[in-house]
C-alpha cells in the first residue's frame, strides 16, 4: 500500500506544473498576440509573436498552428462585443443617433489597434467564426441605415454599402503620424457624419447609386 501511494505522488506533483506552465505559455502567447497585432497589423507573424512573448517559436505553433487560429482567439471575442454593440443600436428609436453613435463606438475600440481596423476592413487572415462576427456587424449596420432612410435623417443617395467606405476613411486618419494621431480621427468622424444627414437642398451625390 505504501508503495503504491508512493508511486502515485510524483504523476500527481509532476502534471500539475507542466499543465500550469501551458496555460501559462498559452496566456503569454495571448498576450503578446494582442500587443504585435495592434501595433504591427496582422502582416506580423507567429515568429514576431513568438519573440515578443519571450518563448520559443516551437511553443507558439504547439499551441496555435497557424496565424488565423491565433487571430480568432485574440479577436473573437473583441468582433463578438462590437456585433453586440450593433445590435443595441437597433433597439434606439433615432436610427440616425443609433448608426452614428455605434460608428463612432466601434471606432473608438479600434483607434489604437492597427489588426482589429485590419479584420473588421479587410477580413484579413479570417477564420469562420471571425467571419460570422463581421457578417452580423455588416447585418446590423444594413438595418440602421435603412431605419435612417426610412425616417428621412439620412442623406438622398446613402447607401449601407457608403459605410465601409467611410470607416475606411476615418482609418486612414488614424494612421496619420502625429502627437497623437489616433484622436484626430474623432474631428473627421464629426464632419463625415454631418455630411450623411439629411439637410435641406442638398446636391445629390454623384456617382453610383446616388440621387433615388
Amino acid at each position: 500500500m505504501d508503495r503504491q501511494r508512493g508511486s502515485k505522488e510524483p504523476v500527481a506533483t509532476g502534471t500539475r506544473p507542466l499543465r500550469r506552465d501551458a496555460e501559462l505559455n498559452r496566456l503569454r502567447i495571448l498576450r503578446a498576440g494582442r500587443e504585435v497585432f495592434a501595433s504591427r497589423g496582422l502582416q506580423a507573424t507567429l515568429n514576431d509573436v513568438a519573440h515578443h512573448a519571450g518563448l520559443g517559436v516551437g511553443t507558439v505553433y504547439r499551441k496555435f498552428p497557424d496565424k488565423q487560429a491565433l487571430a480568432e482567439a485574440v479577436y473573437g471575442q473583441e468582433l463578438a462585443e462590437i456585433a453586440a454593440m450593433a445590435q443595441q443600436a437597433r433597439a434606439e428609436e433615432d436610427a440616425f443617433a443609433a448608426l452614428s453613435g455605434f460608428l463612432e463606438r466601434a471606432l473608438a475600440r479600434a483607434a489604437r489597434n492597427r489588426g482589429l481596423r485590419e479584420l473588421m476592413h479587410h477580413g484579413t487572415v479570417e477564420g469562420a467564426g471571425l467571419a460570422r462576427a463581421r457578417q452580423e456587424i455588416t447585418s446590423h449596420c444594413e438595418h440602421l441605415v435603412a431605419r435612417a432612410c426610412a425616417q428621412g435623417a439620412l442623406r438622398d443617395g446613402v447607401t449601407e454599402a457608403d459605410i465601409a467606405p467611410i470607416a475606411a476613411m476615418i482609418d486612414s486618419v488614424m494612421a496619420l503620424p502625429g502627437e497623437d494621431p489616433s484622436e484626430m480621427w474623432r474631428r473627421y468622424l464629426a464632419i463625415v457624419l454631418d455630411g450623411l444627414r439629411s439637410h435641406p437642398h442638398q446636391a445629390p451625390l454623384p456617382g453610383p447609386g446616388g440621387a433615388r
